[in-house]
C-alpha cells in the first residue's frame, strides 16, 4: 500500500475543517484509509539521520496516510481532499460525459490473450481538458 505524506495544516485548510488526530484517524477509517503515523519532518530526519541533522527541519505536523494501491486519485492532497469532501457530502462526485473524439477516431484497448486469462474484462477512459 502506498503511503502519502500530507502536511496536516494544509490538509485541514483545504478541507475547511480541523480535526483532532483521533478524529481524523476515525474519518480515514470510515472512508477506508489508514492514518499510519503522525510525525514531522524534524522527527523523520531525527529517526533516519540523527537529531543533529534535524536542527533546521520543519516541525509542521505530517500525516502519513496509507492509500489502497488501486486509488491513484488519492496520491496527492488535491485528490484526497476531493474524495473526502464528497464522502463528507460537502461536494458532489465529478460527473464525466462521453464525447466523441474531434477526429472521429476512437482509441482501442487491446488485451493480450495471456492477460485475458486472468483479466477478462477491461475498462478505460481518455480524459481531455
Amino acid at each position: 500500500m502506498p503511503t502519502v505524506d500530507v502536511k496536516r495544516d494544509e490538509l485541514f485548510a483545504a478541507l475547511n475543517q480541523t480535526f483532532t488526530d483521533e478524529g481524523f484517524d476515525e474519518l480515514c477509517f470510515e472512508y477506508g484509509l489508514e492514518l499510519d503515523e503522525v510525525t514531522s519532518e524534524k522527527e523523520m530526519i531525527s529517526k533516519e539521520q540523527g537529531s543533529d541533522r534535524a536542527t533546521n527541519a520543519s516541525e509542521d505536523v505530517i500525516y502519513k496516510i496509507d492509500v489502497p494501491a488501486n486509488r491513484y486519485d488519492l496520491l496527492c492532497i488535491e485528490g484526497l481532499v476531493q474524495a473526502l469532501q464528497v464522502f463528507l457530502k460537502r461536494n458532489t462526485a465529478v460527473q464525466y460525459r462521453r464525447v466523441e473524439p474531434a477526429d472521429g477516431q476512437r482509441q482501442r484497448i487491446v488485451v493480450a490473450p495471456d492477460t485475458a486469462k486472468v483479466r477478462p474484462h477491461v475498462v478505460g477512459a481518455v480524459l481531455r481538458n
